[in-house]
């Protein structure tokens, strides 16, 4: 079975991962902790680069897995270096075995659990820095096409809200429910049909009822598997698991 191709986004993570790695087990080398700074620096180097490299290679292939599942970044991080420990220190305790040629015993898997959790967490801490996607607002970038987008959908509104600022759609029984900054109006339409107006339009659905002009969201919480967004006005939208992936990609949630 032929092998799946990697895309070269996804190269150049494998590459910066590796890299980080590698810099993390100089500097373990050169400070050689648990006693390895009596051996010899080539035995010392091979021993400390296979193991940041490897165990934080298996650290990295639970985060790409497992941890896309856990939120926020900091729980994450928590859970995976957990969830690493064991598998590390088995790889550990085989790689002391097979570069320096001293075999520690299994006895020795508690006891060095410890050290390896002591490593696996700064590692994985630097990782979730170094890929945490920034804070950003991307609004001016569609600035210009926003009123032609947003057209279809204002035609709808009564002419004292035509102009109004749009802050946010709330599926309520069988209507929609538009919320803006001249107060809110009820309209006989299906979601499925206002978001196909707004389809252009810079916001995002959050949930299954609901809808959100980008400029309009002030913050983003995520807590125990769902989150909140709360917008303009003291106006709070629910944020379901199904569409937190969108608000990540733009920058809200870490």
């Amino acid at each position: 079975m032929p092998l799946p191709r990697l895309s070269r986004e996804a190269v150049r993570r494998i590459a910066i991962d590796v890299a980080v790695l590698t810099a993390f087990g100089l500097i373990v080398a050169l400070l050689g902790p648990w006693g390895s700074v009596g051996l010899s620096w080539p035995v010392r180097l091979s021993y400390w680069l296979a193991c940041m490299i490897g165990g934080g290679l298996i650290g990295i292939f639970l985060d790409e897995t497992l941890g896309r599942r856990i939120a926020p970044t900091w729980r994450r991080v928590l859970a995976i270096t957990v969830l690493m420990t064991p598998p590390v220190t088995v790889y550990v305790l085989m790689t002391a075995w097979l570069i320096q040629g001293e075999f520690w015993g299994w006895r020795a898997l508690l006891e060095l659990s410890w050290q390896v959790a002591t490593l696996c967490l700064p590692i994985m801490v630097l990782r979730a820095l170094v890929w945490r996607a920034p804070r950003v607002e991307t609004r001016t970038i569609v600035e210009p096409p926003l009123p032609e987008a947003e057209a279809a959908f204002r035609r709808r509104l009564s002419a004292r809200r035509r102009q109004a600022r749009l802050i946010a759609i709330e599926a309520d029984d069988h209507y929609l429910k538009v919320h803006t900054d001249a107060g809110e109006e009820l309209l006989t339409l299906r979601l499925r049909d206002a978001l196909a107006d707004l389809s252009r339009a810079h916001g995002y659905q959050v949930h299954r009822s609901w809808w959100v002009a980008a400029d309009a969201i002030r913050e983003v919480r995520w807590r125990r598997g769902s989150g909140e967004v709360r917008l303009e006005g003291d106006l709070i939208a629910p944020l379901s698991r199904t569409y937190a992936p969108v608000l990540r990609e733009a920058g809200w949630l870490g």
